[in-house]
């Protein structure tokens, strides 16, 4: 998912001397790309809570999309100078911090039962967790020989989907479960309960943090040469950061507006609790699809799987927007962890499309980061930043859909979808002809003056 710890990770280097092992570092680090995923995904059952807490439209759900991933546009700049300024370990603690703070402003918003500082909060908790994104990669990179970053680095990966495979299913049982005859203050304050949980484990985590001794993280520099242009003259990186923000934004609004989607009446009336059970699927293809894609991205050309998983995509959200799919209806057995069994519900067909396309979203950003920061030579880390901040698709494409689908028609809704097809067509185009790295974009061209 994004936002979680996905992103290559910069080229650093630890201090001489230092043969220590980091096995308690490396725990305190998985911790965090699960708690990174954990609050990302439980955006998605907070949306269905506030609706009914704040009587909002679908399109004024959205916000919450709006405000926590425009974060990542708004402070990604600011979080690596701060992290430049004061060091990748005290980023951590600070980024922390200010997650923390945004969790405790999340709690007094629920008290004043207000929704400007509900918005607000969840902008500092995004805030926090930007500045975390860009300090993890490389101190987990760094915790032990570069030869196996990668492995430590997918390793965070993995239990950040885990995070977003349960975080639905605890968030239904936290947040939406047993609020029927609640008023509009118990309801509010109902759904702090994980947040009260996490603001006093980002403390716990901070705490144990500033005792560890941690590995100091040198930036490796090869070269004091002023950069002329920007990483934006090569075609492939341009159009791989647009890629990035259709991706993010496609994902996102799916996970966002799936709970919604279910408790229509033409789609079956499923109550907000079973419905972010069987959101969890969603997230949990995801999971799945990333040990299966890195596996198979070993063997076929990134391109190629990114133009097969798109393409599957696209199908799989035109089916779901056929009206015979949407008539039919399937029983599917979801986890309530409430009672710590299964439950049955009966769900649209064409809902089931919806949830397939988490499995081939998995392998999109493994597929395109590395695509677009091809051949870049040493305009890489500035590519990097610039693909990080596309992230930002996941505040603007569940906006613009939940405008499209207005007073919540059924026809609205259906034809709602085609925004995310067209993200889905792009990131086609992208995978068949906009990755190309064009000859005229070569560093070597770049060097001796050539035109762009």
């Amino acid at each position: 998912m994004a936002g979680g710890g996905a992103g290559a990770a910069p080229q650093v280097s630890t201090e001489q001397g230092s043969n220590k092992s980091y096995q308690g570092p490396m725990i305190i680090m998985t911790a965090l790309f699960f708690m990174i995923g954990f609050i990302t995904v439980l955006n998605d059952v907070l949306i269905p809570s506030l609706k009914g807490v704040f009587n909002l439209t679908i399109s004024q759900t959205q916000y919450i999309t709006v405000v926590f991933f425009g974060a990542y546009g708004v402070m990604a700049v600011p979080a690596g100078l701060i992290i430049n300024k004061i060091g990748y370990k005290k980023g951590l603690m600070t980024g922390l911090g200010i997650m923390g703070l945004g969790l405790i402003l999340f709690v007094l918003a629920a008290k004043v039962v207000s929704w400007p500082f509900f918005l607000f909060a969840l902008f500092v908790v995004a805030s926090g967790l930007t500045v975390l994104q860009v300090a993890i990669n490389p101190y987990i990179a760094a915790l032990g020989p570069s030869e196996t970053a990668a492995s430590r680095l997918n390793l965070g990966g993995a239990f950040n989907s885990v995070a977003t495979f349960i975080g639905p299913m605890i968030g239904s049982v936290f947040i939406l479960a047993g609020t029927e005859g609640m008023n509009t203050a118990e309801k509010a304050d109902h759904a702090t309960g994980p947040y009260i949980g996490l603001a006093l484990l980002t403390i716990v985590i901070a705490g144990i943090l500033s005792f560890v001794k941690l590995p100091k993280i040198i930036a490796e520099k090869s070269t004091d040469e002023k950069l002329d242009g920007n990483a934006l003259q090569f075609s492939h990186l341009a159009m791989g950061a647009l890629a990035i923000f259709f991706y993010v934004g496609a994902e996102v609004a799916i996970g966002s507006l799936l709970v919604l989607y279910l408790a229509e009446t033409h789609m079956g009336g499923l109550s907000h609790e079973l419905g972010s059970n069987y959101l969890a699927y969603y997230w949990g293809g995801a999971m799945v699809g990333r040990f299966i894609g890195s596996a198979v991205l070993q063997k076929i050309p990134a391109a190629k799987g990114l133009a097969v998983v798109s393409f599957v995509a696209i199908v799989l959200i035109v089916l779901s927007m056929q009206q015979g799919l949407i008539d039919a209806r399937m029983n599917i057995h979801v986890i309530d962890l409430s009672s710590l069994s299964f439950a049955k519900i009966t769900v649209p067909v064409a809902s089931l499309m919806l949830v397939l396309v988490g499995l081939f979203n998995s392998i999109m950003w493994p597929s395109i980061f590395p695509l677009a920061i091809r051949d870049l030579g040493r305009y890489t880390s500035q590519g990097s930043g610039i693909l990080v901040t596309m992230v930002i698709g996941g505040a603007c494409i569940p906006w613009v859909q939940g405008k499209l689908i207005g007073d919540g028609s059924p026809e609205a809704w259906r034809w709602s979808f085609l925004l995310v097809i067209a993200c889905y067509l792009y990131i086609l185009f992208y995978a068949l002809r906009g990755s190309k790295v064009l000859k005229k974009d070569s560093v070597e061209n770049l060097n001796d003056g050539g035109e762009v």
